[in-house]
This record gives structure tokens, C-alpha cells and sequence, in this order.
């Protein structure tokens, strides 16, 4: 039986993942950087972790007490929407030290493991928005764009070891937190009134929106990246995402 630890799943993208995961036969450790057991069914197959991967005393830690497994997903992330006018340095740091930093030290924990068994999988997930210039994204694009470099060149950094790293690019997905918790991190530092006009106009935009990513076509996207082998390099989960995707591979 394989097991698969997942980062990030107290909400959005990581729950439904680790619910698929567990669903489907596997063992789960399911971090969180604050523990909860009721969200997710009870199974001798499931671990919840503390994890913060902005922390590495808290990576060691957990990494320690996941143990063996054959599957990293790279989940944990926060979001942001402002103009960078509107962006302290501390916020800046931030997104970086948890999206990018965070997954790149995730994955420095566990390789040794997967190098020396010369099996695994790697499993980044990034975002749409690296696809497409969006105003007031800008930071937090940078952040996920990164990651999107760091998962290219891992992925031919490790192929002769038998360790396979894939990209999950998620489109907009109104049902997960990215869009109230931008909302309450600007109302935190204030938008600059310059970008006021632009700002209600982006939100506005998001709000006639019918359709979206659902956290369910990520989970399948990292599903299918963890158990198939034949899986590209970058997939694509949720309709604007595959959309969007396949636009910037026509324009490479």
C-alpha cells in the first residue's frame, strides 16, 4: 500500500486530495499547520501532522514522523491580490517564504528517501495565474512562477534517479479561500486609492464569473500525476486552466 503526504489540507485543494487519496486505498498523512481530526472520515490509513512550511524546525519534524512514502504533494500556499503599491515587503516575504520556499524546502526533506529507493513522485502545485499576466498579481504570481521553474528543471534534475515531479496548474477556484482571504489581507493594509477603480473592477469581474476550478478537478489532476506514469509534466485542472495552458504551449 502507498503512501502519499500532502501539505496544506485543511481546506480547498489539500482536503480534497487527501479525501480522494483515502478514498482510493491509499495512506494519507494530511499536514496542517493547525491540526483538525474532523475533517476527514476516520481510517487506520490516515495521519494528520502539524506542519508549517515556513518553519524548518516544523519540516524536520515532520518529515521525521511521515517516515517512509512514495508521494509528495506540494499543496500549501497562500494568496494575495493587491496593486504592489499596496504590497509591504513583509507580505512579499511571505508569499515567498510559503509558496515557494515552503515547496522547495518540503521537497529537500523527503528526496533522499525517494533518490535512494530510486522511485517517487513529486507533485507541485502552482497556479493559472502564472500563465497569464492578471493585474494586481503580480507578487503572488511571482511566487507561483517559481515554483513552476524549480518543478521544469527538478523534473530533468532527477530523472535518472526514477523520481518522477510534476507541475499541477489550478485554475480560479471560487469554492476554496483564495478570494475571501485576499479580501481580508487587503482590508488589513488598505488598497492604494489609486488602484481603488481597478481593484473593484477585478473583484466585479470574479463575481460574473459561472464557472470555475473546482477543488475536486485538482484532486484528480494530482491523482493522476501521482499514479500515472505516462502524465506530463504539467497538467492542467479546471477548465480556464486547461484553456489558458494550452494557449501558452501553442505561443512557446
Amino acid at each position: 500500500m502507498k503512501t502519499v503526504m500532502i501539505t496544506g489540507c485543511s481546506s480547498g485543494f489539500g482536503l480534497e486530495t487527501a479525501r480522494i487519496f483515502l478514498d482510493r486505498g491509499w495512506n494519507v498523512i494530511a499536514t496542517m499547520r493547525t491540526p483538525r481530526d474532523d475533517l476527514l472520515p476516520v481510517s487506520e490509513r490516515l495521519r494528520i501532522v502539524m506542519l508549517d512550511v515556513s518553519d524548518p524546525k516544523s519540516i524536520r519534524r515532520a518529515a521525521e514522523e511521515a517516515g517512509p512514502i512514495d508521494v509528495l504533494v506540494n499543496n500549501a500556499g497562500i494568496g494575495w491580490l493587491n496593486a504592489l503599491e499596496g504590497t509591504p515587503m513583509d507580505m512579499v516575504r511571505g508569499l515567498f517564504e510559503t509558496n515557494t520556499f515552503g515547496t522547495i524546502a518540503m521537497t529537500q526533506a523527503v528526496l533522499p528517501q525517494l533518490r535512494e529507493r530510486r522511485s517517487g513522485v513529486i507533485i507541485n502545485v502552482s497556479s493559472s495565474t502564472t500563465l497569464k499576466p492578471l493585474p494586481l498579481l503580480s507578487v503572488y504570481r511571482a511566487s507561483k512562477a517559481a515554483v513552476n521553474a524549480f518543478t521544469e528543471s527538478l523534473s530533468s534534475e532527477l530523472t535518472s534517479f526514477g523520481v518522477r515531479v510534476h507541475l499541477v496548474i489550478p485554475g480560479r477556484a471560487p469554492e476554496t479561500r483564495f478570494s475571501d482571504s485576499a479580501r481580508s489581507r487587503i482590508a488589513a493594509v488598505g488598497i492604494p486609492e489609486a488602484y481603488a477603480e481597478l481593484t473593484q473592477s477585478v473583484f466585479a469581474g470574479w463575481q460574473q464569473e459561472t464557472e470555475g476550478t473546482h477543488a475536486s478537478d485538482v484532486a484528480e489532476a494530482v491523482w493522476r500525476a501521482a499514479t500515472d506514469a505516462s502524465s506530463p509534466l504539467r497538467l492542467a485542472a479546471g477548465a480556464d486552466a486547461v484553456a489558458w495552458l494550452a494557449e501558452a504551449e501553442r505561443a512557446a
